[in-house]
């Protein structure tokens, strides 16, 4: 029998805030079979759509969250943030990479399968904030989009909370010296992030050292990775990487969300 605590992640820093229920989800306790086993979350997957509806349900009821209003999005890997101020159908997701809130019973989530989640919260002013962060959305300033979104609900970014979760790891994120080059071009301090093993080989980055580096640069007062390996962790949680080596024709996603009571 899994147990929610099985289910989802939590983070402690959000966890010890009243009224706020959170967690990064796993990919154990849910419907799904095959390579989706078995909590898969993604509607764009090529999961049967029962099975990722049911999925989702459970995610909710963890959350104490109705259904409906477990909100996720259309992700394109851009910087763009939008609020939710009440449930939206499927057919009608935003095009976006984060989403901010300060309604009840809003579960605001992003779903990922080696990119970073990232749940915020201001205590104080009881606003939430999700965001997808790729390496694409993150370097286009996804993070800083979804903070400044906030601060347009009433959040002041030195209060807010933020909680990197599983994403892939540095040692199994190999990139070319193209993307390395590129990135750079663009963020010259993000040369830290990358390391090469000595002689030969690509570049490895750090793609959620460097959205923690972004949190700090958008001024975010308490930042937390939890340093959760997707692609290492292949019983826990879905990787598309993983999936690739595999030659999978597919993978699930999971999904990390938060919601005001």
């Amino acid at each position: 029998m899994v147990t929610p605590d099985q289910m989802m992640i939590e983070a402690p820093s959000l966890a010890a805030i009243d009224g706020v229920a959170h967690g990064f989800s796993t990919r154990l306790g849910g419907v799904s079979g095959g390579i989706y086993a078995s909590l898969n979350c993604g509607p764009g997957s090529k999961d049967d759509p029962a099975n990722v509806i049911e999925n989702r349900a459970r995610v909710a009821g963890i959350l104490g969250a109705a259904p409906d209003n477990l909100l996720t999005l259309y992700q394109r890997h851009t910087n763009i943030a939008v609020v939710a101020e009440k449930p939206w159908a499927n057919s009608e997701l935003p095009k976006a990479d984060a989403l901010v809130t300060a309604v009840p019973g809003l579960a605001i989530g992003v779903l990922t399968a080696d990119c970073v989640p990232v749940l915020f919260c201001d205590p104080e002013a009881r606003v939430l904030g999700a965001a997808h962060a790729g390496w694409r959305g993150a370097l286009s300033g996804v993070v800083e989009a979804t903070v400044d979104a906030m601060i347009g609900l009433g959040a002041k970014p030195k209060r807010i909370r933020a909680v990197v979760g599983p994403a892939i790891s540095q040692g199994a994120y190999e990139v070319g010296q193209n993307y390395r080059q590129h990135f750079i071009a663009k963020d010259p301090d993000a040369a830290a992030f990358f390391v090469t093993d000595e002689g030969a080989g690509e570049p490895h980055f750090d793609l959620s050292g460097y959205a923690v580096e972004r949190l700090a640069r958008a001024g975010v007062g308490d930042i937390v990775d939890l340093r959760l390996c997707t692609y290492n962790n292949e019983s826990r949680l879905f990787s598309y990487r993983r999936s690739q080596r595999n030659a999978e024709n597919d993978y699930g996603r999971q999904i990390s969300a938060i919601v005001l009571a």
